[in-house]
């Protein structure tokens, strides 16, 4: 029985891994869960799981969930709140797997100390690895314990180094699905709306994610994530447009064999191989290969999409460089879901946020977190500065996809 903790149980990660406990219950057993602000949804889930503790946003949070669940007369769940929550979560004693899925650097601290505490992490929190990756693999390794990575990108190149060692790859190639803009002239990104961004060709995420996956960011997010997982450099990593998604990544061995993952686009599946490996158990998640016609496969255009050009800049200086593409993306997408900022905007207060940012040694969590907050500030200063020219008159509520 392996005892799990869910960093994120509300959003769309957490969600579905409670679906796999739930299809496997004398394999996996629910401890702890951090929950976030949605507490409706975090009762929900006490009153089905019954964790031993479970955390929310704010205190006031909290209070209102602890009234709750007193209630219906559940006494037994502990309510905590706030990072040192989340941490609690990640760190529990009887916790042996956690699943990082918060979004963003919020869910920095726990993931670390959950490494720290020596647990087994799955990661479907890239921004923990594009801001501290070399902190966290560095630490993982001292601990022996792997870092499994949920992501289908990373997931399906885990999977397919399976097949060899790392001394015999040539390449890791990440597969893109292109976007919503893939065909769009770059002329016509000036008149982008906040719904067409939103308009994802293939997944169902939560706002920022899709509007990453717009401007290709989060494939260059995805490129660092692999240089850290893999301890690759980012020469190494290459992203290939793959417009229907079957393909989720692809390994190059240096004999010229290639060896590619294929499965339903459904994130239970990561979750599930994550969370039993080295096994592998059967499953209702089946792909059915009659189902292919065919396959597209081109280079992206990183003039047409800067951000995967800066991405790939920003892992090969490494340091403060990452961590301010992740602050910087993260302030500039906010602003351009409110409408204060144009699509073509985004990677234009990145670069100057990112080119400001000296690389530096990181030393801690707290250093990341320093970094994480002055390149915040600076790119608030310049969404300012553009002047708040709208392209929207009711902007899109962020993160309202990912609970």
């Amino acid at each position: 029985m392996k005892r799990i903790a869910i960093l994120g149980s509300t959003g769309s990660i957490g969600r579905s891994t409670l679906s796999v406990v739930g299809s496997f219950p004398d394999r996996f057993q629910v401890v702890t869960l951090a929950a976030g602000r949605n507490v409706e949804l975090a009762f929900e889930q006490a009153q089905r799981w019954h964790p031993r503790l479970i955390s929310v946003a704010a205190e006031s949070h909290a209070a209102n969930l602890r009234s709750r669940l007193k209630s219906v007369g559940i006494s037994d769940v502990e309510v905590t709140h706030g990072a040192a929550g989340n941490i609690q979560i990640a760190t529990h004693p009887e916790v042996d797997f956690v699943v990082s899925a918060i979004v963003g650097v919020a869910g920095l601290e726990a993931t670390y100390e959950a490494v720290r505490a020596g647990k087994s992490v799955g990661l479907a929190n890239k921004e923990c690895l594009v801001a501290a990756g070399e902190l966290i693999t560095s630490e993982a390794r001292r601990q022996g314990k792997p870092l499994l990575p949920i992501d289908s990108e990373h997931n399906a190149v885990h999977q397919c180094l399976r097949g060899g060692r790392m001394e015999e790859v040539r390449r890791i190639w990440l597969t893109a699905s292109g976007g919503p803009f893939l065909h769009t002239p770059k002329s016509k990104f000036a008149d982008i709306t906040v719904e067409q961004a939103l308009n994802h060709p293939t997944w169902k995420m939560g706002n920022r994610i899709t509007i990453d996956s717009a401007t290709l960011m989060n494939k260059g997010f995805e490129v660092i994530e692999a240089c850290r997982l893999f301890n690759m450099p980012a020469d190494q990593i290459s992203v290939i447009v793959h417009p229907q998604s079957t393909i989720h990544s692809l390994v190059e061995f240096v004999d010229g064999s290639i060896l590619a993952q294929l499965s339903v686009t459904d994130m239970r599946l990561p979750i599930l191989y994550a969370l039993t490996y080295p096994e592998r158990i059967p499953s209702d998640l089946n792909f059915s290969l009659s189902d292919l016609r065919h396959l597209d496969f081109s280079p992206p255009d990183m003039e047409k999409f800067p951000c995967l050009r800066l991405a790939y800049e920003a892992a090969r200086l490494g340091g403060g460089k990452t961590i301010a593409l992740n602050a910087a993306d993260e302030v500039a997408v906010s602003a351009f879901l409110e409408g204060s900022i144009r699509f073509q905007e985004i990677p234009a207060i990145i670069e100057e946020v990112v080119s400001e940012t000296p690389v530096g040694k990181l030393e801690s969590i707290k250093e990341v977190l320093g970094i994480d907050q002055r390149a915040r500030a600076s790119a608030r200063d310049k969404v300012a500065g553009i002047g708040g020219q709208t392209i929207r008159k009711t902007p899109v509520a962020v993160g309202t996809r990912q609970n």
